[in-house]
């Protein structure tokens, strides 16, 4: 039978979120490196401050990263911080749909099925796009040497993320029918497990697994060069609406601090690689060379993107996901441009 996101992902994203109350999109949420806690405050029109935020974080090597290890969170917000980990965007979906997380990133891929959905959050910023960050790699020992190889073998990915859209492209690309591979929807820390036990023959995932498996693996293509082909994904920061509207400063200043961020690295490379391997507890070579795996736009680039490229990505995204029948109709294109606010990022440019 033909694996596609339709079963599996509809019916996961459906009942998660249906219990919600919102559109059709799933996950669970993965609390990590509380700072301090409490809950959002009233949602209506207000100047008061919380009395937290609530941020998700997903570890991706971005300004995020820097934000955390120069604690820019606690000290430029104002008010007490709540991060939470989590391993994918479809977790940022159920979360922000439930109310427990208000400021978050999530992929491309998700963030499209998201707003497809009506979980109810804008985008506000594109922390990063995504190059060879994400690949498609397969054991040394499969014997497999490019996509049209997969057929017949085991293929993992996280479903409904950047990184599943850019395999069921590169396959659509190819020539592969998906129904010829077999797809298996496991989070990152699953692939590592299934290809240590030998029961994947491949994995399209990012870092800090996929430099897991790159340690008998081979990278046989990546988000990067499938970009050059029209694919483009990356990972948006999404806000809750009725945070946003209530909090704007908050919001505002929290793009402040993802500004500040990336001028770091884009300016001082060095340094960037430092305080990203600090987090992530690795090398600085390493950070160095997963930084390089990425574009980082300034603040200006951010608004041309966020005003003129990133809604028709969302779109071309959300057509896929319809065509996959993981979602039965897709927004228009000028619901997806709805769907992004530039008023934060504007405010905190000036």
């Amino acid at each position: 039978m033909k694996r596609t996101m339709t079963k599996i992902l509809s019916l996961t994203l459906a009942s998660a979120l249906l219990a919600l109350g919102v559109g059709c999109s799933g996950g669970s949420e993965n609390t990590a490196a509380t700072q301090t806690g409490g809950d959002s405050t009233e949602q209506t029109a207000s100047s008061e401050l919380p009395d937290v935020v609530n941020i998700g974080t997903m570890n991706l090597v971005n300004g995020d990263l820097i934000a955390q290890y120069e604690k820019l969170y606690e000290e430029e917000l104002g008010v007490k911080v709540n991060l939470q980990l989590f391993d994918s965007g479809r977790d940022v979906n159920t979360a922000i749909a439930a109310g427990s997380i208000d400021i978050s990133q999530a992929g491309t891929s998700p963030t499209a099925l998201g707003l497809s959905s009506d979980v109810p959050y804008e985008v506000i910023w594109l922390a990063d796009i995504i190059g060879s960050a994400e690949s498609l790699v397969v054991k040394n020992e499969s014997g497999i040497r490019d996509i049209q190889g997969l057929k017949g073998k085991k293929v993992a990915t996280p479903f409904a993320s950047t990184a599943h859209y850019s395999l069921l492209n590169a396959l659509k690309l190819a020539g592969v029918e998906e129904s010829e591979v077999t797809i298996l929807d496991l989070q990152p820390q699953d692939i590592f497990a299934a290809w240590q036990r030998g029961d994947i023959d491949a994995a399209y995932v990012w870092y800090p697994i996929l430099d897991k498996l790159l340690e008998d693996g081979t990278v046989i293509t990546h988000s990067g060069e499938l970009a050059k082909k029209g694919i483009v994904t990356g990972d948006a920061t999404v806000v809750r609406k009725e945070f946003g509207e209530k909090y704007p400063d908050i919001v505002s200043k929290y793009l402040q601090i993802q500004i500040k961020a990336n001028d770091i690295i884009l300016n001082d490379k060095d340094k960037a690689a430092e305080e990203v391997a600090s987090v992530l507890e690795i090398s600085a070579e390493d950070a160095a060379n997963q930084l390089s795996q990425f574009e980082y736009l300034t603040a200006d680039e951010e608004l041309d993107y966020l005003n003129n490229k990133l809604a028709e990505i969302l779109k071309n995204t959300a057509d896929f996901l319809v065509e996959q029948q993981s979602i039965t109709s897709a927004p228009s294109l000028d619901d997806f441009k709805a769907s992004i606010n530039t008023s934060y990022l504007e405010a905190a440019a000036k």
